[in-house]
């Protein structure tokens, strides 16, 4: 066998080698990871966070750019309770910990429909990242893309964005059995919106969840197949 040959593949073996001793290193940071978010966010259902968690690392995985922070959102929780958190993967720390609305279409005080499609005023699920802020119609607000190819790819074109909203609001449950509902995006207090859109903008990660049989079965993410999904700048 030429030398060269020979070269080849003892590079591919030492290669597989590295791949292989490497899993057992990601998988310890993703256990680590998963133990110290649920140590400092009881509340949230450890189902819903390894979710989130492994859907991130798929990304990363993928090639899609660090990330210092983390927004999670159970949408299988009525509006009534806190049911957005954010991480700061970094240092470790619970950041906020808020209410935040869904769509009109999605459901009332519990969201049970989620969409795609420019105009049916519904959430929807899986995996973002952050981008840009702005000033619009609703304040000071943020853009966001979703990841995940029918299932959440419009929600720039949708102008799906975190941004402040007077319905958000505690008083409103009092009134209304629930808080306001958006066009679709997730909305949070007026009094929080800039420190959200300040530790959300420029490339973090948002989930979005709710346990829809589909999206559980078909998620590029959830599943973490090797293939190309949407954009991962």
């Amino acid at each position: 066998m030429p030398a060269s040959m020979q070269r080849s593949i003892r590079m591919v073996f030492c290669t597989i080698a590295l791949l292989a001793g490497s899993l057992p290193a990601v998988a310890s940071a993703s256990a680590g990871l998963f133990s110290e978010l649920t140590s400092i966010a009881p509340t949230l259902d450890r189902k819903v966070l390894r979710r989130a968690v492994s859907a991130m690392e798929c990304a990363l995985a993928g090639g899609a750019g660090n990330a210092e922070r983390l927004a999670i959102i159970d949408f299988s929780l009525p509006s009534t309770e806190q049911r957005l958190w954010i991480f700061d993967l970094e240092a470790r720390e619970l950041l906020l910990h808020e209410l935040v609305a869904h769509g009109q279409g999605s459901g009332q005080n519990m969201a049970s429909q989620f969409s795609n499609v420019s105009g049916s005023h519904q959430s929807s699920i899986g995996l973002f990242r952050t981008s840009e802020s702005y000033y619009g119609r609703h304040g000071y607000s943020l853009r966001m893309d979703g990841l995940e190819p029918g299932v959440n790819d419009r929600a720039r074109d949708r102008a799906i964005v975190i941004h402040g909203a007077d319905y958000v609001d505690p008083s409103w449950i009092d009134r209304q059995g629930r808080i306001g509902r958006s066009h679709g995006c997730p909305a949070v207090r007026k009094e929080v919106a800039g420190e959200v859109v300040d530790t959300l903008k420029d490339g973090q990660f948002l989930f979005s969840w709710y346990p829809d049989p589909e999206w559980l079965a078909s998620s590029s993410y959830l599943n973490c197949q090797s293939r190309t999904v949407a954009s991962l700048q």
